[in-house]
C-alpha cells in the first residue's frame, strides 16, 4: 500500500505477521491497567476502522475501501491522504531501522550465548553491534533488489511460524526461571528508578513501546477486503481483530510480566539477547536464529511499498529519463534472468545505507521503539479512524457522540507526545551515557 491506495494483499497480510517483536523490561515499567489501556484504545479505534470499509452503511454500502489511504482520501480528502501516506511510509522506515538494531542484536546474543557456554557465565564475552548491522545491512541491499520479493507467499508462513517460535521460547524461559528462582523478584510497582523523574521517563517511554507492538491498523482494511460477505465483513473483521489483539496482548504480558518476575530490577530490555538466560545455550541460539530468519525477510516486507510508492512517483515525474525508466537485463550463472533498473539499484541501496546509518547511531532498542510507537499511534490508529468515522456516520459538532470521540482522540495524542518525549529523553539519556 502506498500513498495512492495501491494495495497488494499478500504484501499486507506480510506486514501483518512480521510486526511481531519480543519485548522485554519495557513492558514491566508500566502496570498491567497501562497495557490494558491502550489495547482498549486500539480495540476500539479498530472497531471504528472496521465500520468504514464499506460507505455509507457499514454492512451493506455499495462503495468499498480496499486500504487505509484511500478510506482517508474518500472520507477525509487528497490533503489528509498525503498526511496519511507520510505516517505511513515513516512507520514503514522506522521499522527497517528497528529491524536493524534488532537483528545485529540476536546475531551478537548468539555469539555471546556460546561464549558464555564455553568459557563460563562470568567471562567478559564483549561483541559489538557494528559489524552485524552492516553485514545486515548488506544482506538487504542484495534482497532488495529481487523482484517481488515482498510478494511471495511463503513469507507470512515462515514469519508466522518464526513468531510464535521464539514468543514461545521467551515465555517458556522465563517460566522456567521463575520456578528455578522459587519466588517472583520485584514488585508491583515495577522497575525501580533512582528518582520520582527517571521513573516518569521510564513509564512513559514504556507506553511508546507498548504502543509500537499494535501496528495493523495500515492493513486492517486490506485484510477485511479479502473476507467474503455474508456474513457483513465488518462484523467479521470486528471479531477477528479482538482475537488477534487478545492473543497479542497474552503473549506480550506474559514475556514482560514472566521475565520481571524472573529477574525483577535486572530485566533486560529484551529477554533473548540481553543475557538474563544462559541456558540451554542452543535454545537461546535457535530463538534468536529464528529471529534473524523473521527480520531478515520482514526488512523487504516493510520497504517494499516504500520502494514502490518513490519509484512509481519518480517515474510519472521524469517520464523520458533514461536513468529512470530504462532496464537492463542481467544473467548471472545458475539464476534466471531478471530486469535491473539504475534508478532503483540507486535509490534501494541509499535507503538500506540510510537505515543501517541510523541504527549505527542510535542501537537502542527500547528507546527506538518507543520513539516510533510514539511517533506512529495517535495519527494512524486514533485520529484518521476516529475523523472517518465521524464522516461516514454524519455525526454532528457537539454531539454526545462527537465528544466522546474528539476526547478520545486529545487523550491518546497527549499520551503520544508525553510518550515521544520521553522515548527521545530516553535515547539522549543513552547516547551521553
Amino acid at each position: 500500500m502506498d500513498c495512492n491506495g495501491t494495495r497488494d494483499n499478500r504484501s499486507d497480510r506480510g506486514r501483518g505477521t512480521v510486526s511481531c517483536m519480543e519485548r522485554g523490561s519495557a513492558w514491566v515499567d508500566c502496570r498491567s491497567s497501562d497495557v490494558d489501556s491502550i489495547c482498549r484504545d486500539h480495540r476500539f479505534s479498530t472497531y471504528l476502522l472496521c465500520d468504514c470499509y464499506r460507505s455509507p452503511d457499514p454492512e451493506h454500502g455499495p462503495t468499498r475501501n480496499s486500504s487505509y489511504t484511500q478510506a482517508v482520501k474518500f472520507y477525509l480528502g487528497g490533503k489528509n491522504q498525503r498526511w496519511c501516506g507520510l505516517f505511513a511510509n515513516e512507520s514503514l522506515y522506522g521499522a527497517g531501522i528497528a529491524y536493524n538494531i534488532t537483528a545485529a542484536s540476536s546475531v551478537r546474543a548468539i555469539q555471546r550465548s556460546n561464549c558464555y557456554h564455553k568459557e563460563g557465565h562470568n567471562a567478559s564475552c564483549a561483541y559489538g553491534d557494528t559489524f552485524y548491522m552492516v553485514l545486515f545491512g548488506v544482506i538487504q541491499i542484495v534482497m532488495s533488489q529481487i523482484p517481488d520479493f515482498h510478494n511471495m507467499e511463503w513469507l507470512s508462513i515462515v514469519a508466522a511460524i518464526m513468531s510464535f517460535s521464539y514468543a514461545s521460547i521467551g515465555l517458556g524461559l522465563g517460566f522456567a526461571k521463575v520456578v528455578e528462582n522459587g519466588m517472583i523478584k520485584g514488585s508491583i510497582e515495577g522497575i525501580s528508578a533512582s528518582n520520582t523523574a527517571d521513573k516518569i521517563w521510564l513509564v512513559f517511554q514504556a507506553l511508546g513501546d507498548i504502543a509500537f507492538a499494535y501496528p495493523y491498523s495500515l492493513i486492517l482494511l486490506e485484510i477485511q477486503d479479502t473476507l467474503k460477505a455474508p456474513p457483513p465483513e465488518n462484523k467479521t473483521m470486528k471479531k477477528a481483530s479482538m482475537s488477534a489483539i487478545l492473543i497479542t496482548t497474552f503473549f506480550y504480558l506474559c514475556c514482560g510480566c514472566f521475565g520481571y518476575a524472573a529477574f525483577g530490577d535486572d530485566t533486560p530490555g529484551n529477554l533473548l539477547t540481553g543475557f538474563g538466560f544462559f541456558e540451554p545455550y542452543w535454545l537461546i541460539d535457535f530463538a534468536n536464529a529464528c529471529i534473524i530468519l523473521h527480520l531478515v525477510g520482514g526488512y523487504q516486507v516493510y520497504s517494499q511499498p516504500v520502494f514502490a510508492f518513490v519509484e512509481r512517483w519518480v517515474t510519472r515525474k521524469f517520464p523520458n529519463s533514461g536513468f529512470v525508466n530504462k532496464f537492463y537485463t542481467l544473467k548471472l550463472p545458475l539464476l534466471p534472468a531478471f530486469q535491473m533498473n539504475l534508478l532503483r539499484i540507486c535509490f534501494r541501496t541509499t535507503y538500506v545505507i540510510s537505515t543501517t546509518g541510523i541504527a549505527m547511531i542510535f542501537p537502542y532498542f527500547n528507546q527506538v521503539l518507543g520513539l516510533l510507537g510514539a511517533l506512529n499511534f495517535w495519527p494512524l490508529a486514533i485520529y484518521f479512524p476516529v475523523e472517518m468515522y465521524l464522516v461516514q456516520k454524519k455525526i454532528g459538532a457537539w454531539t454526545r457522540t462527537w465528544i466522546i470521540l474528539r476526547t478520545f482522540s486529545l487523550v491518546c495524542l497527549l499520551v503520544s507526545i508525553i510518550t515521544l518525549v520521553g522515548s527521545v529523553e530516553g535515547i539522549i539519556s543513552a547516547k551521553l551515557s
